[in-house]
């Protein structure tokens, strides 16, 4: 009598959270939810917000915000923070009044791989020096922005002699949208391609989820974290270079007020501060959030000093929201 082997059943398949991943979804479009509100309850109040005009206003004065969430959403992928980012772009904007007037157009580059050392510098000393990230940036705004007064004399520098160099930027355009907005929403786009379809994209989140086991896998952490202050520095020299286009000036404080506006921008947007979550196009939208509270707020009439306040609040809301606390095993 021939008997017959049957191989064990194979196990029912676990079917997916439903829940878990609508609240994904949910959350990741919770930050452009919130940007239609915000013009909407705005419009309400003023409704010639939503006019050409006032939009125009709005994608300019974004601009800086968003290169510098750029830079800032780097760090913050690996679980730290910049906050030396505005005070290098002050001095980027000192160091460019400078070196215009003899160097024309080399001085972009020039400022461009000068703020790109000085983050790396940064970023070495955090990352081998074992110092956190909080510490260190911290020092580091301190001595740039020293520095930054010391060249200008502590005062503003204009910006005559060559400046058609960096003008085109806010000069020139397509349809009364100008070069600088056209040209950071193609910076967005090349990063969020790059992060998604580049073999080593998401190295940065990886440090950020897990820093031992990608360790353990052969990434070289520390050298992220350099890398990753290295782009921040990169992008505050971006950022540099279009505030000394818009005002057409320089001044060792010129950008210092943008600091707490970026980190609000990087975390509102769903980027956990904790780290290994975090995109281009979520830092643009929140840029987009901070940008309309801005100029909707003044728009509406209310009193532009309450605006500190109002970031103040959105930054602990959202870091609240996107605290991944399973990494945290001590709350100081």
């Amino acid at each position: 009598m021939n008997s017959t082997t049957m191989a064990p059943a194979a196990p029912p398949a676990r079917p997916r959270p439903r829940g878990r991943d609508a609240r994904r979804h949910l959350r990741s479009a919770a930050p452009a939810a919130v940007l239609l509100l915000l013009v909407a309850m705005v419009t309400v109040a003023e409704p010639a917000f939503v006019s050409g005009q006032s939009m125009l206003v709005v994608a300019n004065q974004a601009v800086p915000i968003v290169l510098l969430g750029l830079g800032q959403m780097f760090v913050v992928l690996t679980g730290g923070i910049d906050l030396s980012a505005a005070a290098v772009t002050s001095l980027g904007t000192v160091v460019l009044a400078l070196v215009l007037p003899g160097a024309g157009m080399l001085a972009v580059p020039l400022v461009l791989v000068a703020l790109t050392l000085i983050g790396a510098l940064t970023g070495l000393v955090g990352a081998y020096g074992q110092v956190p990230s909080f510490v260190v940036s911290l020092g580091a705004l301190g001595l740039w922005g020293a520095v930054a007064m010391a060249l200008s004399g502590n005062s503003t520098v204009y910006i005559d002699r060559n400046f058609e160099a960096i003008s085109w930027l806010t000069n020139l355009g397509v349809a009364s949208v100008s070069s600088s907005v056209l040209l950071t929403l193609v910076l967005v786009a090349v990063v969020g391609l790059a992060m998604r379809r580049l073999p080593g994209g998401n190295v940065f989140h990886l440090v950020g989820l897990a820093e031992r086991a990608a360790l353990l896998s052969g990434v070289r952490t520390r050298l992220v974290r350099v890398a990753a202050f290295a782009l921040s520095g990169l992008f505050a020299g971006l950022a540099a270079i279009v505030l000394a286009a818009q005002q057409q000036t320089a001044a060792p404080q010129l950008a210092d007020a943008l600091l707490l506006p970026a980190i609000a921008a990087v975390v509102i947007s769903g980027c956990a501060i904790t780290g290994g979550i975090g995109g281009p196009w979520r830092v643009l939208v929140g840029a987009l959030i901070v940008t309309v509270l801005r100029v909707g707020g003044t728009v509406a009439g209310i009193d532009p000093s309450y605006q500190q306040i109002v970031y103040g609040v959105v930054v602990i809301v959202a870091v609240l929201l996107t605290l991944d606390r399973s990494k945290l095993t001590v709350i100081k």
